[in-house]
C-alpha cells in the first residue's frame, strides 16, 4: 500500500495555493513536492527515518551493502578530556621538545574543510594520559575507576586515518588523520585493516560526494534542513550504517589519486598561515611582484584557480561516485538538485563554503582564516611573520631562497614538530641563536622593545627584514605597508605598537582558546612597550627587562627632562610647558612600569604548560594597551588567587601551603606536581588509594616550596594600586588577596 506525500516546506509565501496547486496538478511535481511512497520501506534505512523523499532504489542500498563498516573498516569514538582547559594547548604554545611525547597532537573536530585540515591542539597525553585519568576517577564515581568509558583505549590513536567534525551546521566533511595524533570526541575518526593509504584516499573521496553525503542526511531525516539551520550530528551509527561502494583496484587507485591532489590543493592554501603546520611564507612572499598591491592580485588568482580546480575534482568525484553506486539519472538529479529544492543541504556549486571560508562549528573553530583576503589583511601577515623573523621565530631564508622549500608530505605522514618555516636545526628544533652565516641577528633572550634608537628596536628589527626580502624594493615595500596597516599617519611603528598585537593574538587563538606567543608588556598611553617572546621566557626575564631595558630607558628620559626644564629656565613658552607636561607624565608612565615589573618579577616562573594565559595572567597589569586581552588576564589572576587553577605549576609556585594539602586529596594535583608516590599508593589490582600517611610530612613539601621573597611580592600585590590611567594610578581600586 503506498501512501501519497505532499511537500511543502520549501514554500514560504502562500503553503494553501501552492498546495492547492499540488493536487490539481500532481504530475508537474511528482518527485519534488509530491511522493508516492510504501512507508514499509521507510524500515530499509537505519533506524526507519521518515524519508519519504528519496526513491525506493536509494533505500535499497542501506540493504543491499556493502556499508562503510564492512571490509576492513572502521569507525570510533575519541577522548573525552573532561577538562579542555586544563589538558589541551595550541601546538605552537607549548615547548617543541615536549610534543609528541608529553603533549601529543590532538584532532578535535573543526570547521568544514574537506581533504586536508591542519591538527592545531596538542593534548597532555604522553604515553598514558595518567592525569586525565585521575580526573575523569574522581569526577564520575559510578565509572568505578574504568576511565575507558571516556578515553576509549581500544580506539586506534596514533594510526592514519580520517576524521570529521561530529556536530557542524556545516556538511559532512572527512579529511586525512596524520599518523601520530589522538582524536576526540568531537572528532571521531575511521581506519582501514593495514593502514593501507590507497584505501584510505579512495575512501576519502567516496565520503566527499554528494551520493555518500545524501545516503548519510537520509538517515539524520534532515531532508529539511538547510545550511545554516540546526547543527547536524554526524554520530558513528550514523556513518558506519552508510553504504559504500566496492571498488575494484583501478577505481580505488583512480580515487586515491583524485583525493590525494585535493589534499595538496588544500594544503598548499594553509602554506601561508604561521600557525599551520605546513606554513612557509606569507602570501605576498608566494608570489612575485614589485608591489604589494601587485602579489596580492597575484595571490587572489592563484587562490580562484585552486578554488576552480577543487571545484573540477569535485565534480569529477560526484559523477564517479555515482556510477560506482550504481545510482540512475533521475535520483541523480535529484541528488545534485537537492531532494525538494535544495532540501537535502546539498547546495549548488556555487553556494558551496569557499575554501577556508569560516563556517559555523559550534564555536569550535569559526576562527579559521580566510584563504584569499584583501591586501591589508595580507600585509598584516607580511609584517607579523617579519616580526616572527625578528624574534628568530621563522627562517628569513625561505624568502629569500638561501633555503629552499621542502617537498610535500604524504597526506598521512605524521606531522612535524615544527613547521618547514620555522628557523630550527637539524634536529627540526628551534635554534635559540643565529646559525652561521644567517643574515640576521635576533636576541636570545626573546626581548625587543619599542624604543627609536635602541639596538633591540622591534620596528628597526622588522625594517632590517625587509631590507633583506626585498633589496633595492624596501623602501617602496615599507611604505605600501605602512599606508595599509596605518591609513592616517602612515607610520608602521604604530601600528606595531596600537595595532599588532590584536592581529597576533586573533591569529593565535583557535577552538576557544586564546595563545598568543608574543606578549606586549608596556604602557596606557602605547609609547613605550617590551615584546616578549613566550618559548625564550624564563625566570630571569623580568629581571632583565627591569635592569637592562626599562630601567636605563627611565633613566635616560629623567635627563631628557631635565634638558627640557633646563632649556626652558624660569619662563617658559608654553610649547616648552607642554613638552616638560608631557615627558613628565611619560616619566610617570615608566616609573609605574618599572614598579610593576619589580612587584611581579619575584612571582614570575613561567612554565608552558599551564597554558599561556595563567603563564601570563601574573602580568595582567602590564599590558593596558589592550584593555579585552588584560581584563582576560585579570580574570585568570583573579582565579588563580581563589584556587580555581591549582593543577597548574604557577599555583604550586605561589601558594604551596594550599595546593601540597590538596595533593593528599586529589591525585590528579598530585601527579601534575611530581609528588604522586608522596601521597597515593597503586594496589595489585591497579587502583590508587590515598596512602593513610604521606612518605614525607606535609610541612617539609610545604617549606621546600615556599620562598619569602614571593611571600613579600604577593603581599605588596594586596597594597598596590591598580594599573595606570592616562599616565596617572589610580589609588581608589585595590586587588586583594
Amino acid at each position: 500500500m503506498r501512501s501519497i506525500f505532499l511537500r511543502m516546506l520549501e514554500e514560504t509565501h502562500d503553503k494553501e495555493r501552492a498546495l492547492r496547486a499540488a493536487i490539481r496538478e500532481p504530475d508537474l511535481i511528482r518527485g519534488t513536492r509530491r511522493f508516492d511512497v510504501d512507508p514499509m520501506s521507510f524500515s530499509s534505512v537505519p533506524r526507519s527515518p521518515f524519508s519519504y523523499w528519496i526513491s525506493d532504489a536509494l533505500r535499497s542500498r542501506f540493504v543491499e551493502g556493502p556499508l562503510f563498516e564492512d571490509a576492513g573498516r572502521t569507525a570510533q569514538f575519541g577522548a573525552v578530556t573532561t577538562h579542555d582547559f586544563r589538558f589541551l594547548r595550541a601546538w605552537w604554545a607549548v615547548s617543541p621538545s615536549q610534543v609528541g611525547s608529553k603533549w601529543r597532537l590532538f584532532s578535535k573536530g573543526g570547521v568544514f574543510s574537506p581533504f586536508y585540515s591542519d591538527v592545531h591542539l596538542t593534548v597532555l597525553w604522553g604515553e598514558w594520559p595518567t592525569e586525565i585519568d585521575a580526573v575523569i576517577c574522581a569526577r564520575y564515581d559510578y565509572l568505578k575507576g574504568n576511565s575507558g568509558w571516556l578515553l576509549h583505549p581500544e580506539s586506534s590513536y596514533f594510526r592514519p586515518g580520517l576524521t570529521w567534525p561530529l556536530r557542524t551546521k556545516s556538511r559532512l566533511s572527512l579529511r586525512a588523520l596524520p599518523a601520530g595524533c589522538v582524536f576526540g570526541h568531537k572528532g571521531p575518526s575511521a581506519f582501514i585493516q593495514d593502514n593501507g593509504t590507497i584505501a584510505l584516499l579512495a575512501l576519502l573521496a567516496v565520503t566527499a560526494s554528494r551520493s555518500f553525503y545524501a545516503f548519510v542526511e537520509v538517515q539524520l531525516a534532515a531532508a529539511d534542513a538547510k545550511a545554516g539551520g540546526a547543527a547536524h550530528s554526524f554520530e558513528l551509527g550514523v556513518m558506519r550504517a552508510t553504504p559504500v561502494p566496492s571498488l575494484n583496484p583501478a577505481d580505488e587507485a583512480i580515487l586515491a589519486a583524485i583525493a590525494r591532489q585535493a589534499w595538496s590543493l588544500r594544503r598548499s592554501l594553509d602554506t601561508r598561515n604561521e600557525t599551520s603546520h605546513a606554513f612557509v611564507l606569507p602570501a605576498l612572499l608566494m608570489v612575485d611582484g614589485k608591489s604589494l598591491a601587485g602579489r596580492a592580485a597575484m595571490w587572489s588568482d592563484h587562490v580562484r584557480n585552486v578554488e576552480a580546480e577543487l571545484g573540477a575534482i569535485q565534480a569529477d568525484i560526484d559523477d564517479r561516485c555515482f556510477q560506482l553506486y550504481g545510482i540512475d539519472d533521475a535520483d541523480r538529479q535529484a541528488i545534485t538538485r537537492g531532494f525538494g529544492a535544495n532540501a537535502i543541504g546539498l547546495e549548488s556549486a556555487e553556494a558551496q563554503p569557499k575554501v577556508g571560508a569560516e563556517n559555523d562549528d559550534e564555536g569550535e573553530d569559526d576562527d579559521e582564516p580566510e584563504t584569499a583576503a584583501d591586501t591589508t589583511a595580507l600585509a598584516a601577515e607580511l609584517v607579523s611573520w617579519a616580526v616572527g623573523v625578528a624574534f628568530g621565530r621563522f627562517d628569513i631564508r625561505m624568502a629569500t631562497g638561501e633555503r629552499h622549500r621542502p617537498t610535500e608530505p604524504e597526506p598521512f605522514d605524521p606531522l612535524p614538530v615544527c613547521s618547514p618555516g620555522m628557523l630550527t636545526g637539524d634536529d627540526g628544533l628551534p635554534l635559540a641563536s643565529p646559525p652561521v652565516g644567517y643574515p640576521l641577528s635576533f636576541p636570545d633572550d626573546g626581548i625587543l622593545v619599542d624604543d627609536p634608537g635602541h639596538q633591540h628596536d622591534l620596528t628597526a628589527a622588522v625594517r632590517a627584514v625587509f631590507e633583506v626580502v626585498f633589496g633595492s624594493l624596501a623602501d617602496s615595500m615599507w611604505q605600501e605597508v605602512a599606508a595599509l596597516l596605518d591609513p592616517r599617519g602612515h607610520d608602521l611603528r604604530q601600528w606595531l605598537a596600537s595595532g599588532f598585537f590584536e592581529h597576533h593574538l586573533r591569529c593565535h587563538s583557535k577552538s576557544r582558546r586564546k595563545a598568543p606567543i608574543l606578549w606586549q608588556l608596556g604602557i596606557p598611553s602605547g609609547r613605550y612597550s617590551a615584546w616578549c617572546y613566550a618559548h625564550r621566557m624564563t625566570r630571569d626575564s623580568l629581571l632583565s627587562i627591569q635592569n637592562d631595558i626599562v630601567g636605563p630607558k627611565l633613566a635616560t628620559e629623567e635627563r631628557r627632562l631635565s634638558s627640557l626644564i633646563t632649556q626652558a629656565g624660569q619662563t617658559p613658552s608654553a610649547r616648552e610647558r607642554t613638552d616638560i607636561a608631557t615627558q613628565q607624565s611619560f616619566i610617570e608612565e615608566l616609573r609605574t612600569l618599572l614598579d610593576e615589573v619589580r612587584r611581579v618579577a619575584p612571582l614570575w616562573n613561567p612554565d608552558l604548560n599551564d597554558g599561556v594565559v595563567l603563564v601570563i595572567a601574573p602580568l595582567w597589569r602590564l599590558v593596558p594597551t589592550h584593555k579585552a586581552w588584560q581584563k582576560e588576564l585579570h580574570t585568570k589572576w583573579d582565579e588563580l588567587v581563589a584556587g580555581k587553577y591549582d593543577w597548574a605549576h604557577v599555583a604550586m609556585h605561589l601558594w604551596p601551603e594550599r595546593v601540597v594539602p590538596k595533593c593528599a586529596t586529589d591525585r590528579s594535583f598530585a601527579i601534575a606536581h611530581g609528588i604522586e608516590d608522596v601521597f597515593w599508593a597503586e594496589s595489585n589490582d591497579g587502583k590508587w588509594t590515598a596512602r593513610k600517611r604521606p612518605t614525607r610530612p606535609i610541612a617539609d613539601l610545604i617549606a621546600e616550596r615556599t620562598s619569602p621573597a614571593i611571600k613579600d611580592a604577593l603581599a605588596s600585590f594586596a597594597d598596590s594600586p591598580s594599573p595606570i590611567r592616562g599616565g596617572k594610578r589610580n589609588r581608589n581600586s585595590r586587588q586583594t588577596f
